[in-house]
């Protein structure tokens, strides 16, 4: 028998951009290739690039080098993709470079340079597909693109207008991966809320039953999987106020993943972003009424082109008043091609690294005290890993990767994937620590 053709798989960027690599990763192991950890055992490498920011970029430029110098055999894909020149400059021997979510162009580039040497079997391939996250927790992507057109910014121009997936083939998915043990749906999109827009809001056909393309109704169905479900990048449009009901039943996760970006309604203007941030604090005062134990994450900027301290001074008392739970934050970047390039009056590098720090200084203070109320409760936790006989996990509140953990000491027998009571015992300014009450269903 043939040998089987080997690939190498090198994945960087956004969850969203993770769902592109699971999805391209299941086809190619469904068509017979073999997918291998290291460069040296591998025939040819793909490299699926993030693209948003100059940060961004220069790492996937780098992983693309390293790629090259070990393999030298490489196909790159992904947001980086649909700049073409910059790769070519750079790396003119790469054999292909396709764009974003373009999966029948990778396949094509990969059995171009690669062919498949025995007909495909599907029993190869899980029903659930190939997972890059671990088995307990996967991303379930909803749409792709954005119809947004944020000044700093350029994933329309990278992935497109938004485009939908059909809710049957959504919730098909959710089930599939449930079934094959995910224990949380992380669900994911450049604009979570919009889901279903492009569509009209049309109904599908799931479980027999007509159910419409819109994100309250993908949330009530996905309640019933018995899932932790749980909502990123959902921007705070009316409608989201359907959802937080669901949260309060207990039918998802008490756990909305706003990006506000900034208060100050001078500068939400020049991002093209919604500027209504009072009515943002009085919609973050309703959705708690409803589910009191909500946790709100979002995302900000500070130094924007043309942000003065007045505006700054802003957004520090939106945040002293919003109370959120969990907050990143980050220097304005300037991105090739965004509109936010050519704004008057940029803001001196130090002046934003000065602002980010008491930002964050004050975010942790924040965060201290919130996460401080919950000594002495018991939580549900999932557990995630195991460290030196000690587990780490998190709470409803927490998302992987990006907020905080919870570390139990007296955790022998349990492993990645089970669901404890935990009662919490300490805190700092992100991270709990708590003592096993009990195993939890």
């Amino acid at each position: 028998m043939s040998r089987e053709p080997k690939i190498g798989f090198v994945s960087l960027g956004c969850p969203k951009a993770l769902v592109d690599s699971e999805r391209i990763l299941t086809q190619l192991r469904a068509e017979g290739y073999r997918l291998v950890p290291t460069y040296q055992d591998a025939d040819l490498v793909v490299v699926n690039t993030c693209g948003f920011i100059d940060a961004a970029v220069e790492e996937s430029l780098e992983a693309i080098g390293e790629a090259l110098a070990e393999n030298g055999r490489v196909i790159v894909t992904g947001c980086l993709g649909a700049r073409t020149e910059t790769i070519r400059e750079r790396y003119p021997n790469v054999l292909a470079v396709t764009g974003p979510h373009a999966y029948e162009d990778v396949l094509q580039a990969v059995h171009e340079h690669l062919p498949p040497r025995h007909d495909p079997f599907t029993s190869l391939v899980p029903p659930q597909g190939i997972k890059l996250t671990p088995r307990h927790y996967a991303y379930l992507k909803i749409s792709e693109g954005c119809n947004h057109r944020c000044t700093f910014c350029i994933i329309p121009a990278l992935r497109g207008d938004l485009v939908s997936r059909p809710i049957g083939e959504v919730l098909e998915e959710a089930e599939r991966l449930v079934a094959a043990g995910v224990k949380e749906l992380l669900v994911v999109a450049q604009d979570t809320s919009a889901y279903g827009v492009d569509l009209r809001y049309r109904h599908g056909f799931w479980r027999g039953r007509p159910i419409r393309t819109r994100l309250a109704e993908l949330c009530q169905a996905l309640g019933e999987l018995g899932a932790w479900v749980r909502l990123h990048y959902v921007y705070p449009y009316p409608h989201v106020d359907e959802i937080i009901p669901l949260m309060a039943e207990g039918k998802i996760l008490p756990y909305l993943d706003v990006p506000l970006q900034h208060a100050s309604p001078r500068i939400l203007k020049a991002m093209r972003r919604p500027a209504a941030s009072e009515r943002t604090l009085s919609r973050i005062q309703a959705w708690r009424e409803i589910c009191p134990d909500i946790t709100l994450r979002s995302t900000f900027i500070v130094g924007f082109p043309g942000e003065t301290e007045a505006d700054f001074e802003e957004l520090l008392a939106f945040l002293e008043e919003a109370r959120l739970d969990r907050v990143g934050c980050f220097k304005y970047s300037p991105v090739e091609g965004a509109a936010a390039n050519a704004l008057p009056d940029p803001v001196p590098e130090e002046v934003k690294e000065e602002r980010l720090k008491r930002f964050m200084l004050l975010q942790a203070r924040i965060s201290a005290e919130k996460l401080q109320r919950r000594i002495g409760k018991i939580e549900q936790v999932l557990i995630d890993e195991m460290e030196d006989g000690t587990a780490v996990g998190r709470t409803r509140g927490d998302a992987p990767e990006i907020d905080g953990r919870v570390y139990i000491d007296n955790a022998e027998g349990l492993t990645h994937g089970m669901f404890v009571r935990v009662r919490i015992v300490a805190a700092d300014e992100h991270d709990l620590w708590g003592r096993l009450e009990s195993p939890a269903a």
